[in-house]
């Protein structure tokens, strides 16, 4: 919980708290421990959040090592979580078991049946690992595990829900956007806005045809029998609330907000998002009253409110800080809602409330924050491999809400094709700032051995410096360049036709 909700603090603008957070972790964190932990979870939570709080210890103030941020005790924690999880990994289908003991490797006994998302919910993390400290072998194995569920998808294009990642023969075979498969579709279009992956934006855009043509009624997605597309649950889960904004990143709003109004309906019905929501009945499913203060919904408000303006969405916002503080605040903290028919209480408050929920609703209300970054103020570091700008804006959430800052996936790298786009970008910011005019050339134009050219003075700045520049988005700006140009902009992909 400490890790999972360490970023909330610096967002939320507690650094002092921020700081004592890092140095209590920086003495250590064993990960030798006999417990059966879950791969997908241990990712999300312990994995993403030691990256997030790496990537943002400098900018909270905690004194960095030499070689930041290609190096630091977060970071070493980070590799040494996810090198626990490498075992569940050694299948014949490249497809991950969903438990592993953290001291012994995959238990002798432990089932094959794994969900669809806790499959193929790594390649942020993973990704960002590999890049950072060089090791591809995380990058590997969380594409192998994607392209692996790719390969086994229906001749309709679904997925299902559990697969055996022995046989890779599916165990359950219902298909949806939500419980079981909803991160999965989330980290093939975060995975291609961070890594500018063609690949992984293409198979999205494949699955999101398919969605549409079967689980699409009305502007809510039903579940449907993988391989006939029959309906087999008319249900809205609150985890699927997750969708319209991930439809804003794609640039797909007029979809998203219809989506996402319906969502809003039955907000306003509860006061919360109830498990499962019969669309026919228009009432909760049995068993299913509850709401664990999930932030879906609010995620994707956030997500939209950043894209339309739409005050709507703000509505939103405000319906969800006051049912929170009304309904479930407690002494100790905020319960989770037991039953939103009654609105009685349970003795529990998960972590993805501290980590979630409440920094999607800050984000909603603070357009300022650091988070939602232009461009226009960004921080330029040295390191082993050169200059390195960061903090300038376009973070990719992993699903359990830690930031990622794409650019430091280029801080640590020496490929040639790569040092150029920064150089690049550098090399405009500062031509700007001195009001000079250059030109440029494409990145295709230098071949592997040939020497980079109007390189950056490195006298001009020192590490750390913050840059301003109000014509900051030239070479980011929409539609002069096209996705396959490497375009990604404010966390959002911009495809060809836009």
């Amino acid at each position: 919980t400490l890790i999972d909700a360490l970023d909330t603090l610096l967002i939320l603008g507690n650094v002092s708290e921020f700081q004592r957070v890092v140095n209590v972790l920086q003495e250590g964190v064993d990960f030798d421990i006999d417990v059966n932990a879950s791969v997908f979870e241990t990712n999300i939570r312990v994995v993403g959040g030691l990256l997030s709080a790496h990537l943002l210890s400098k900018k909270a103030g905690v004194e960095v090592e030499v070689g930041w941020p290609c190096s630091g005790p977060l970071l070493r924690m980070a590799e040494e979580a996810a090198r626990k999880l490498l075992p569940a990994f050694q299948t014949p289908t490249g497809m991950p078991y969903g438990t592993v003991n953290l001291l012994h490797g995959v238990n002798p006994g432990e089932t094959p049946v794994t969900c669809t998302a806790g499959i193929g919910t790594f390649i942020v993390e993973f990704a960002t690992l590999s890049h950072l400290t060089g090791d591809p072998v995380f990058e590997d194995v969380a594409r192998k595990a994607l392209k692996a569920l790719w390969k086994n998808r229906s001749d309709i294009g679904l997925v299902g829900n559990h697969i055996d990642v022995i046989t890779a023969k599916w165990v359950a075979q219902d298909a949806g956007i939500g419980a079981g498969v909803d991160s999965y579709f989330e980290y093939l279009v975060k995975g291609a806005i961070l890594l500018q992956d063609k690949e992984l934006m293409s198979m999205f855009l494949e699955y999101n045809k398919a969605i549409k043509n079967y689980t699409k009624f009305d502007d809510w997605y039903l579940w449907v029998q993988m391989y006939k597309g029959t309906v087999s649950m008319p249900v809205f889960q609150s985890l699927e609330a997750y969708w319209p904004g991930l439809q804003s990143l794609i640039g797909d709003v007029d979809n998203a907000m219809r989506t996402f109004l319906n969502y809003y309906t039955v907000w306003k019905q509860f006061g919360g998002l109830p498990e499962f929501y019969n669309i026919p009945q228009g009432y909760t499913v049995e068993k299913r009253e509850g709401y664990p203060l999930r932030p879906e919904l609010i995620e994707s408000a956030m997500y939209l409110y950043r894209a339309t303006r739409d005050p709507t969405l703000l509505e939103l916002g405000r319906d969800a800080v006051e049912s929170i503080e009304k309904i479930s605040k407690v002494d100790c903290g905020f319960a989770t809602i037991k039953d939103l028919r009654d609105h009685r209480l349970d003795n529990r408050m998960e972590s993805f409330f501290l980590a979630e929920t409440v920094k999607y609703l800050y984000l909603l209300f603070d357009p300022d924050n650091f988070i939602h970054n232009d461009g226009s103020v960004f921080d330029v570091v040295f390191t082993p491999y050169g200059e390195c700008i960061l903090n300038a804006g376009g973070y990719v959430f992993n699903t359990e809400a830690h930031p990622i800052d794409p650019a430091a996936l280029h801080c640590c790298r020496k490929w040639k094709e790569e040092q150029w786009e920064v150089e690049d970008l550098m090399r405009e910011f500062y031509s700007l700032k001195r009001n000079k005019k250059f030109t440029l050339k494409r990145a295709s134009d230098h071949g592997e051995g040939e020497s980079m050219q109007d390189t950056v003075d490195a006298s001009s700045g020192s590490g750390g410096e913050k840059r301003n520049s109000k014509k900051a988005h030239s070479l980011l700006s929409c539609p002069s360049q096209s996705f396959n140009s490497k375009l990604a902009v404010l966390g959002q992909v911009f495809l060809d036709n836009t």
